[in-house]
């Protein structure tokens, strides 16, 4: 019987197994990196244990530590959550051999599937050796061997494109995961993600938990969620749950995991087995109604599976909301998340609490979103409701992203495909901010001052203020009288600094207002409040790049010094931050006229990395 589990991860996965084990009378054990000190995993554990340093390869990849945590703590159990150590055999086996129980899949299942190559081997199919690739077999992708999540992901077109492909792809996945071997498949541009929950027991039972779709990615992350896969025959979703058992079995998998397909021209193509739970695996749990980690600490204690898995109702929808800037080429935002609430309804899984800062060592994703409904329409129209109605006040998120996406005709019709954003990305993403929102702020703003007199018995001018809303500057004028504030063209029903109600040709609109800092949140808008008298600004010299993140530079350009030149689009700094590697090149043709960061060295946003000086 286990009674205490130490899990070997962080952040909203850590939370999530926390949750089942306090439901079930578990005690639970954290492990912490510096820089997570006062994460929320850490906060709500029973007991937790700090890892010094603050990178992943010194706290959550080191499995010395994490073993010596868990003895140290006592707990009988480890679980692995998902990414860092969780597909990682050695770490099973190190678990085993202190004596602890593995809420996991055997070693010898994780060495056997964990590494994509030998997973398709086992499949009996045969990777595209990337010495082998040639201009006819482009486009390909090229993939991290171990792990997931889109890290050590990259489309190759051209031939020139594979050798830098292969560099990146191997830092980043041995950044992310600690292993840097990668492998090559054909790219298909077109075609459904589809994969299988399985769960297995040590009696022989293996459960397929149905399909879920997993089709909106961008740069290969997975977006948006749900189960079942809408729109598949019988026949195909027959052949989808078979080949999963099939290779659950072929390994003697116990515990849950996830077999992976590419679904397209109505054949399925197998792609990986992942041994371990998945971000998504909430909309299974939805649908079949069940506790996947329940039922892995459950398998771990050598219980048996029903014969059959119970049966599935209705629909469910998974949104993963990211802190990324679209205006920044979605690069990865850090902060303080000030307040994070969704309407009741729908389910929350997250790894911060109000006031937590998302920092700069680990993934960007604040929190999944997940509604369940009878029918798939009425899913996908509670989510995205809840999302549109959700208090995000923080560093820009993803926000409007998933709230479009899911009203779109071509997802709601359920005609998606991986190539989605491809397509949509423009669309989608267009600014259409909220007019009244600049004056329900600056209404707010101004409701303090008008209790001391700001009104004038005479004419006056308007009160102006400025916001950046959408890349653009919006100023706001409004007057202070004796009957309260007032605007040209609307009627101010009422104004306080957290609601501001407005009316305009009888339609009646309610703000909820918040600030921090110079971020003004009104509903789900965001804006910028500007100074009323700017500070003059330091001056940038021409072609400065800066840095869009916080983060280390982990690479420069090969022969680059100052006064070499340089071509439009070519590389120069190569920047680290969430798990993510993002290259910074040169805008235009000219010289590099400095070069002021070197490798290894930690950077601010906005911090100045290159100047290259146009002719």
């Amino acid at each position: 019987m286990i009674t205490s589990v130490l899990v070997a991860n962080r952040g909203e996965i850590a939370c999530r197994v926390f949750r089942t084990c306090r439901a079930s009378g578990i005690r639970t054990v954290a492990v912490h990196s510096d820089a997570d000190e006062n994460a929320l995993h850490a906060r709500v554990a029973d007991t937790a244990v700090r890892l010094p340093g603050t990178t992943p390869a010194q706290t959550y990849l080191r499995a010395d530590l994490i073993v010596k945590a868990a003895v140290t703590a006592g707990a009988d159990a480890v679980h692995p959550g998902y990414g860092f150590l969780s597909e990682n055999a050695g770490f099973a086996r190190a678990v085993l051999d202190a004596g602890l129980v593995w809420i996991g899949p055997p070693p010898e299942a994780i060495e056997a599937m964990a590494s994509k190559t030998r997973a398709k081997a086992l499949m009996g199919l045969d990777p595209l050796r990337a010495d082998d690739v040639t201009e006819a077999d482009l486009p390909v992708l090229v993939k991290a061997a171990a792990g997931g999540g889109g890290r050590g992901m990259r489309v190759v077109r051209r031939p020139a494109e594979l050798k830098p492909a292969l560099e990146g792809a191997r830092a980043e996945a041995a950044s992310a995961f600690g292993d840097g071997e990668v492998f090559v498949e054909p790219y298909l541009e077109s075609g459904r993600h589809v994969e299988v929950q399985i769960l297995a027991d040590t009696h022989g039972t293996v459960w397929a938990l149905g399909t879920r779709d997993c089709s909106l990615q961008r740069r290969h992350q997975k977006v948006v969620e749900e189960a079942p896969a809408p729109g598949l025959s019988d026949e195909l979703a027959d052949e989808l749950r078979t080949l999963a058992v099939r290779a659950a079995r072929a390994v003697d998998y116990t515990g849950a995991g996830t077999v992976e397909f590419l679904v397209a021209d109505g054949r399925a193509h197998f792609l990986e087995m992942n041994t371990r739970l998945q971000v998504e695996h909430p909309v299974t749990e939805a649908v079949f109604g069940i506790d996947l980690v329940a039922e892995q600490i459950r398998v771990a204690e050598g219980h048996a599976l029903a014969a059959e898995p119970p049966r599935a109702r209705g629909h469910a929808v998974e949104a993963r909301l990211y802190a990324e800037d679209p205006a920044a080429d979605w690069t990865p935002q850090t902060g303080t998340l000030h307040r994070l609430a969704v309407p009741e309804g729908v389910r929350l899984d997250t790894g911060f609490g109000d006031g937590d800062t998302i920092g700069v060592h680990y993934d960007p994703m604040i929190a999944k979103v997940v509604a369940h409904a009878p029918t798939r329409a009425e899913a996908v129209r509670s989510l995205a409701g809840a999302l549109e109605k959700a208090t995000i006040h923080g560093p820009v998120t993803n926000r409007d992203l998933l709230v479009a996406s899911l009203r779109h005709e071509e997802f709601t019709s359920a005609r998606m495909d991986t190539g989605f954003y491809d397509r949509h990305l423009t669309t989608l993403t267009a600014p259409a901010p909220d007019p009244y929102a600049p004056l329900a702020a600056a209404l707010a703003e101004a409701h303090g001052r008008s209790r001391f007199g700001g009104w004038r018995n005479l004419p006056s001018q308007p009160q102006t203020r400025r916001y950046l809303l959408a890349g653009e500057e919006h100023e706001v004028r409004y007057h202070h009288t004796r009957s309260g504030l007032t605007a040209d063209g609307v009627h101010v029903v009422h104004a306080d600094a957290a609601l501001v109600v407005l009316e305009a040709d009888g339609v009646r609109r309610r703000f909820q207002v918040a600030r921090h800092g110079d971020r003004v949140h009104v509903n789900a808008t965001t804006l910028t409040a500007l100074p009323r008298f700017p500070e003059p600004e330091n001056q940038r010299a021409p072609g400065s790049l800066l840095a869009p993140m916080p983060g280390t530079v982990v690479k420069i350009a090969d022969g680059l010094v100052t006064g070499s030149s340089v071509r439009a689009g070519e590389p120069i700094v190569w920047l680290e931050a969430m798990k993510m590697q993002h290259v910074i090149s040169a805008p235009a043709a000219g010289t590099l006229t400095a070069l002021p960061v070197t490798t290894g060295q930690q950077v601010e946003v906005n911090e100045l990395l290159a100047v290259v000086r146009t002719p």
